[in-house]
């Protein structure tokens, strides 16, 4: 456990703090969509992310779930850290993109380690700044870009999360992401692939561009 820690972290935070990471976390290693965090939970731990991608979802109960943003190795996230400090039930869903890893931080060590560590504090408000500006981001997507923009800027962070530029998803699976319906995902799906942007395949999308 130390090892994979420090390797994460290790430019992150002081010894001090990583030792104390290192003696505390519970590692925990999860499957593609499982689900971490849910909606409605209290959150007793904090994630910190060793390995694997990790996508936040936000539930309207209407019309079904909004991709928010993505986490990546070396980040956590900062909506489950207001939850922690607020002791408030989660407002977003917490799914694995793909296989990885998470060490767990109970929460009474996030605030002592507020206080007490310089390194701590600036990666919170990192976090924090970061997540926000996503969260604008994936504001600015659905109030300024038509469908077509959202779905291609969808692929291509699929594709830089997986670290390939081939997409396994459905299109039922990606209009339930963008909060769309699959015949409208379908049919622009198809209108990207005569401009040349991707391949469709048999249950997977190759981005061409």
């Amino acid at each position: 456990m130390e090892d994979v820690i420090k390797e994460t972290y290790g430019s992150v935070f002081e010894k001090d703090l990583l030792d104390e990471i290192v003696s505390v976390a519970q590692l925990v290693e999860f499957n593609e969509g499982d689900v971490l965090i849910d909606i409605g939970k209290y959150i007793k731990t904090m994630p910190l992310l060793i390995r694997g991608a990790i996508k936040i979802m936000r539930e309207d109960f209407d019309t079904g779930e909004l991709l928010l943003y993505f986490i990546e190795k070396g980040d956590t996230c900062s909506m489950t850290l207001n939850c922690c400090l607020g002791d408030k039930k989660s407002e977003i869903r917490a799914v694995a993109e793909n296989n990885g890893m998470v060490a767990m931080i109970p929460v009474n060590k996030m605030e002592e380690w507020l206080a007490k560590y310089k390194s701590w504090r600036a990666y919170v408000f990192e976090s924090y700044n970061n997540r926000f500006n996503e969260m604008l981001a994936a504001i600015d997507n659905i109030a300024f870009m038509n469908m077509n923009e959202r779905l291609l800027n969808y692929l291509h962070e699929k594709s830089k999360i997986n670290q390939s530029n081939i997409i396994s998803k459905t299109h039922q699976e990606i209009a339930y992401e963008l909060n769309s319906s699959r015949v409208v995902v379908s049919r622009l799906l198809k209108a990207l692939e005569n401009e040349g942007h991707i391949k469709l395949n048999r249950n997977t999308i190759e981005l061409i561009k």
